[in-house]
């Protein structure tokens, strides 16, 4: 079963909350224009509680923190846990969007709901991730990511190739990699708490639809880009307001792409 635990309620509920946005399998092919759109359908729900959004993404950024000093599993442990917290983001935003409130409980409403299915998303990730980060080491050298895993500075400067291409090749091979991996992952934690979509289908759908949309998402990324430029000139405390949006967006984007508008006949 999906359904929450007994004694633990979602948090934030909008009285008027319709629930989950009537879902569009496989998702809709959107104009290029529309990741403009969701940029500023991001800032919309960034506005409506934007000292939550800020607290939120402090204690998010303290979490994968802590989770990243753990020796030897710290670069594994922040992406088991990170689609948890983004599918309860998730249903902070979809409470926003229905009129209800953006609570700190949000961030943990995906322990209580889905788990499974969000953290079988983390586990995918992460065993991505390790091949990737195979796939950097068979051309940089096996001995920098060990150096690096370990966290030993010293051993990772000692671990560099003498030639700086392979360093540069092995950086190429492991971005041409993580670009479909990120692409199967956008939507998922937004289909898996939302939908109840199991892991596999709902990385599946997020990875086709990234790519049937590829011109909005490239519009998204330079804009994105453009506005994080803006955002470190004030000593970085833009980015306060840039990291929000980009989590909100994440939402807005799953809201383009894969449901009906509310009120909207399928």
């Amino acid at each position: 079963m999906h359904a929450n635990e007994p004694g633990l309620p979602l948090p934030g509920p909008a009285a008027n909350d319709p629930g989950p946005a009537t879902l569009v399998m496989p998702g809709r092919k959107v104009r290029a224009g529309a990741g403009v759109d969701w940029v500023g359908d991001g800032w919309r729900l960034f506005r409506r509680a934007t000292l939550m959004w800020i607290v939120l993404l402090v204690v998010l950024f303290l979490v994968h923190l802590g989770l990243g000093m753990v020796p030897w599993v710290g670069m594994v442990l922040p992406n088991l846990v990170s689609p948890i917290l983004m599918g309860g983001i998730a249903l902070g935003c979809r409470s926003l969007e229905t009129g209800g409130d953006l609570e700190l409980e949000h961030l943990l409403a995906g322990f209580r709901r889905n788990t499974g299915l969000l953290f079988a998303i983390g586990v995918i990730y992460s065993l991505a991730e390790v091949a990737i980060m195979g796939a950097f080491g068979l051309v940089a050298g096996p001995s920098l990511i060990w150096a690096a895993i370990s966290g030993d500075e010293a051993a990772i400067v000692q671990s560099l190739p003498e030639d700086p291409l392979r360093l540069v090749l092995g950086a190429l091979v492991a971005l041409s990699l993580a670009t479909p991996l990120l692409a199967a992952y956008w939507f998922a934690p937004a289909l898996a708490m939302l939908h109840d979509m199991p892991a596999i289908p709902a990385m599946k759908a997020s990875f086709a639809a990234c790519f049937r949309n590829i011109m909005p998402m490239l519009v998204y990324s330079l804009l994105m880009l453009a506005l994080l430029l803006v955002a470190i000139i004030p000593l970085g405390l833009g980015l306060f307001a840039w990291t929000p949006l980009l989590v909100a967006t994440t939402y807005t984007s799953y809201r383009s792409v894969f449901t009906e508008e509310d009120g909207e006949a399928p």
